[in-house]
């Protein structure tokens, strides 16, 4: 009772004011708070399941909503919203297929969105909309008091990063971008070879996020005419989905737990393959074969880190390639490649010089989130990241990726444009932590 008391006054008064309210008149507004959780703040005790309403019913949100389905015990969906109706209609069918309770329908409405966010029978909402509402969403989400799960980039602008770290901060209530490349079984085996001191101590890092999604994810296949990510390689030359490539990177090298991004140089080359896949498909008079786009192909973004380290970081999503993510992470005493699924460890490995198989080391160092059956989409990552986020939500606790590492894997975006319009000169990093990163301790898959 004293939950659902504490929980309805910071609900009817909603911001950042409104917890001092129940924290005896202590206002957080105007001033950094410390970033823990809510319950912290309020003392909330823990819930047996989660109540979710999903913004956001494309096929992102289908995928998320599969794996919810899966975690009857655990979560109930409270409602759905989409702006076209079919959507929110087929999803709420879905889960009165799976023998859960009608969830409320949201559509129609550019806006209606916040109406499902401000119900008071919601403990977190998950965003799967446009990229364009990632941030409002969010952020309106933790001024209701929801813990906010938003997909991938979970802000565009450098403005957007700064909201999404000032409200969570203001209100302490977590967001999570909901970066499933973390979650990969190989990429948390590397994460425990390294922090037990196999590849001695980390210096650099390349990264990429190479994948052809011209005929899909921005275009429609079949016509070639816009889908809705197009108008961002009109308008931008820039690193435009940045996240998959940094989602281990960040535990790997310990950003914002012992180091911290200081600046990052970006390069990009010319647009060329956007307009030669319109001609070769569909013909010279294509509209998308003659139109001009600020894009380059290829953008490699440099960072370097307070601590002398650095990363390479490919965006290569307009040319014809299989997928690949090149990971390889590098250190004084030996290094991994994702590419030849392979390490080398001085003084360890039998060959001098020699690349041995992965395998036998990621069944070693195998982490314990990784033991259970693959389910899920993504090689299980899918319903991974999304039950440690219900965990932490049922027990009122700090998501396993937080506000700043949600915003890290974002920002060289807007960053990677700026240095690109001015000729490639350093750019600096925001420390979003405030300095925190000198004596936060590293925390993700501990």
């Amino acid at each position: 009772m004293a939950y659902e008391t504490n929980r309805r006054q910071f609900l009817k008064t909603g911001t950042a004011a409104g917890l001092g309210t129940v924290l005896g008149g202590i206002s957080l507004a105007g001033r950094a708070a410390q970033s823990e959780p809510l319950a912290q703040k309020i003392k909330l005790p823990p819930i047996d399941k989660v109540r979710i309403g999903i913004v956001g019913m494309g096929g992102r949100g289908n995928a998320l909503l599969s794996n919810f389905l899966n975690m009857k015990d655990d979560v109930e969906i409270r409602a759905v919203c989409d702006i076209y109706p079919k959507r929110a209609e087929a999803a709420q069918k879905r889960v009165v297929r799976a023998n859960l309770a009608k969830p409320e329908i949201y559509c129609g409405d550019e806006d209606v969105w916040k109406k499902l966010v401000d119900r008071d029978d919601i403990d977190a909402v998950i965003i799967t909309t446009y990229w364009e509402w990632h941030t409002p969403m969010a952020v309106h989400a933790m001024k209701a008091g929801k813990y906010a799960g938003v997909e991938v980039p979970a802000a565009y602008t450098l403005e957007e990063c700064w909201e999404l770290v000032n409200t969570s901060e203001q209100t302490g209530v977590p967001c999570m971008m909901l970066e499933n490349w973390s979650f990969r079984s190989d990429n948390l085996a590397v994460l425990n070879m390294i922090r037990k001191g196999l590849l001695g101590e980390i210096v650099h890092c390349h990264c990429a996020h190479s994948h052809d999604c011209i005929d899909h994810f921005f275009f429609d296949s079949r016509t070639g005419m816009d889908r809705w990510p197009a108008k961002y390689l009109v308008e931008h030359n820039r690193d435009q989905y940045p996240s998959h490539q940094l989602g281990p990177v960040i535990s790997w090298m310990d950003i914002n737990c012992g180091d911290c991004f200081d600046y990052v140089t970006a390069t990009s080359t010319d647009a060329v393959g956007i307009n030669e896949h319109f001609a070769d498909k569909f013909g010279p008079d294509h509209p998308n074969a003659k139109r001009k786009f600020a894009q380059g192909d290829i953008v490699t973004t440099v960072v370097r880190t307070k601590k002398g380290k650095s990363i390479v970081i490919n965006y290569d999503m307009q040319l014809p390639r299989p997928y690949d993510n090149r990971w390889l992470i590098q250190g004084t005493r030996g290094l991994y490649n994702e590419q030849r699924n392979a390490v080398y460890i001085e003084g360890q490995s039998p060959k001098y010089h020699e690349w041995e198989p992965f395998e036998p080391y990621h069944e070693k160092y195998r982490h314990a989130w990784t033991r259970e059956p693959t389910l899920g989409g993504h090689g299980g990552t899918d319903l991974r990241e999304l039950k440690l986020f219900v965990q932490a939500v049922k027990n009122r606790t700090q998501t396993p990726i937080d506000v700043y590492d949600s915003v890290i894997m974002c920002v060289h975006g807007p960053l990677s444009e700026l240095s690109i319009a001015k000729g490639g000169v350093p750019v600096k990093v925001p420390d979003f932590t405030r300095g925190k990163w000198r004596t936060r301790k590293p925390r993700f898959a501990i």
